[in-house]
């Protein structure tokens, strides 16, 4: 469990929520597409980010860089959405739950799927399929700015996953959008107690603003 306060901030709300609060913010920050490889994985932490890219001749590695990642870290992996090949398996499966890594990110397809889910280890991605990606794929630079989605994803940006998706916060924003989280997520608890308590939703809904919550903030 990481002890970075804001990571556990990110983590004890929903992706859903956090969307909404990256929408008031006019920020993109949903990861298009990316899912978990087990509808229970649900991850948080900060990035490290690796960039690949097509093969060259002679092939590049697909990089042995698993024991440089710190504890608590989600690794986020840019191939570009590429679905015909993997860039991530059993073994770095292995390594990095035993090595305490939040999670695995990938702009493309992971493999080896059994592992994750009886290990309990999250990785999201575009999909999943067996084929390997050595000589296919190589490793052209890490700790870079990277595409997850249609998001940007920066070294140190938080993300979180879960059911519903992954999300990312960049770093220079993460405090106001963590605050908009918060809010959204308080009013809506607000909302559902009104409700039980016998308030029509409706009432609800215009009692506590909800219709501006996920509204754009000049």
């Amino acid at each position: 469990m990481s002890d970075d306060r804001n990571v556990a901030r990110a983590g004890a709300m929903d992706t859903a929520t956090i969307s909404d609060a990256l929408d008031r913010l006019g920020i993109v920050g949903q990861c298009y597409r990316i899912a978990g490889r087990d509808p229970s994985f649900r991850m948080a932490g900060r990035a490290f980010t690796m960039l690949c890219g097509p093969a060259s001749t002679p092939p590049g590695t697909v990089g042995d860089y698993i024991d440089d990642v710190q504890e608590g870290h989600v690794v986020v992996i840019d191939n570009g959405g590429r679905d015909d090949a993997t860039i991530w398996g059993d073994i770095l499966t292995e390594i990095a739950h035993r090595r305490r890594l939040a999670g695995t990110v990938i702009d493309g397809i992971s493999r080896d799927v059994a592992l994750c889910r009886s290990l309990g280890y999250p990785v999201f991605s575009r999909g999943h399929w067996m084929r390997t990606g050595k000589d296919r794929v190589q490793v052209e630079a890490t700790n870079c700015p990277v595409n997850i989605g249609g998001a940007r994803v920066a070294p140190g940006d938080i993300l979180h996953g879960d059911a519903d998706g992954v999300v990312v916060i960049p770093q220079a924003h993460e405090e106001a959008v963590l605050a908009a989280a918060e809010e959204i997520h308080a009013v809506e608890g607000r909302i559902r107690e009104a409700c039980r308590g016998g308030m029509r939703l409706d009432e609800a809904r215009a009692r506590f603003k909800y219709h501006q919550l996920q509204t754009r903030q000049k």
